[in-house]
């Protein structure tokens, strides 16, 4: 990246204060039921043009969960977010059901479910609707990360090791009571090599800690399959580009300062970037919408962006090992990774059930990537393996959407029920 790329980027936002508070009276005057001048048609175009400048411009903080409650065998409970375990890069949210008061008759058992939130740009609250899903089945746990330009210095490196480590060490946390067999986990997209990983050194060693399935959905397990934009692009360049063009360091202002990161906003551009006319289209839509005052349309747009642009920055040693380890080099599925100097064997996996899901159209993990980890646990009978591939959808589809809440939903909790028959409970589509 230039030189203070960070720093101009900063500097870009500060300059449009003047203009964003302008933006804030107009708002203001033209939203006030005593302006009859907002009722006519001229009147809506401005407040839609004015609504589309605040957005554009707005800086997106890290949204909320917010959820409240769910339903458990037919009955509504509250739900509390609680911090059950904690290290600089990450804390662990458990949805706590508050059963005690709130059902009626004796609680089911439900077994734990740990789901592993992707570190790549977003934060972990776009698997709110994965969580959603999962509350009325299981005692849910999500890992949220930390934006590194909040952690200073001195909390120290966060790599693609420490990321594995964390990952075991929560899941000997979340089995502490009772073993691994009380435990499922689910990888959503990025996390999949480093929970496969995970998984597959607590196997070597006959962890009690071991989960007792995984779930690994739109994962890059071995992207030489069904190859993306995404993923050639990665493969071409090599590490050195990305380091040299994507790498910067937090500047002042900020508690990780000094800090070398991939920032957020140059995650977001690159999103963006990918689909740009979709996004064009979607705020073109949007002003439409408010032009035509269709309220519910412009809610289900505002909620999406809230999160969509919302991002958070991840540490350059993490970024970088990453790319290297698992989009330039592969070294999972070339049986060549390490973590600490150990191998990483896939062989070593014999009681963790595998389950993958992928979606028919994902254009960021191609069809067969994440099916790839089927070939990598030899020693795992088929019986404890499974796939389901997903028609008509998209990567975000894998994990949210009416297709995830009927079809997906429903073939994990079925995997997860059967234990080691659920390989034949499900048939590879």
């Amino acid at each position: 990246m230039p030189p203070f790329a960070y720093e101009l980027h900063e500097i870009s936002h500060f300059a449009m204060a003047p203009a964003r508070a302008m933006t804030d009276i107009a708002q203001a005057w033209l939203k006030s039921p005593a302006n009859l001048f907002s009722y006519t048609h001229v009147g809506k175009k401005m407040m839609a043009t004015v609504e589309l400048f605040e957005r554009l411009t707005r800086r997106y903080g890290k949204p909320g969960f917010n959820l409240s409650s769910t339903l458990v065998a037919g009955q509504r409970v509250p739900i509390v977010e609680k911090t059950v375990w904690e290290r600089p890069f990450c804390r662990l949210t458990h949805f706590e059901r508050q059963f005690e008061g709130n059902f009626d008759g004796e609680p089911p058992r439900q077994a734990k479910l740990l789901i592993v939130a992707p570190l790549s740009g977003h934060y972990a609250t776009l698997l709110r609707g994965t969580v959603d899903a999962f509350l009325p089945f299981h005692d849910v746990y999500v890992t949220d990360w930390a934006d590194a330009k909040t952690q200073p210095i001195s909390a120290g490196r966060f790599d693609l090791d420490d990321y594995i480590d964390y990952l075991v060490a929560i899941c000997a946390h979340l089995s502490k009571e009772r073993d691994g067999r009380d435990l499922h986990t689910l990888g959503v997209c990025q996390p999949a090599v480093p929970l496969f990983a995970a998984v597959a050194l607590m196997e070597g060693e006959r962890s009690p800690h071991s989960p007792a399935s995984m779930t690994l959905m739109g994962g890059p397990i071995d992207t030489r399959r069904s190859p993306t934009k995404v993923n050639k692009l990665a493969e071409e360049r090599g590490v050195d580009w990305f380091k040299q063009h994507c790498i910067s360091a937090v500047p002042l202002g900020y508690r990780g300062a000094g800090r070398e990161v991939y920032p957020g906003f140059l995650q977001l551009a690159g999103f963006m970037g990918m689909n740009l006319d979709r996004h064009v289209n979607a705020h073109l839509e949007l002003f439409n919408q408010l032009v035509e005052g269709d309220g519910d349309s412009a809610e289900k747009h505002r909620e999406f962006y809230d999160e969509y642009l919302s991002v958070l920055d991840l540490t350059a040693e993490f970024y970088l090992q990453t790319v290297d380890a698992v989009f330039v080099k592969h070294l999972l599925p070339r049986g060549e990774m390490t973590h600490r100097g150990v191998k990483v064997d896939p062989a070593a996996i014999r009681r963790t059930a595998l389950l993958t899901v992928e979606g028919e159209n994902d254009d960021i993990s191609g069809v067969g990537q994440t099916l790839a980890a089927h070939d990598l646990c030899v020693n795992l009978p088929d019986s404890m393996k499974a796939n389901y591939l997903q028609e008509k959808v998209g990567h975000y589809g894998v994990f949210n959407g009416s297709r995830f809440r009927n079809q997906i939903v429903p073939r994990i909790l079925e995997f997860q029920a059967a234990g080691k028959t659920a390989g034949r409970a499900l048939s590879v589509v």
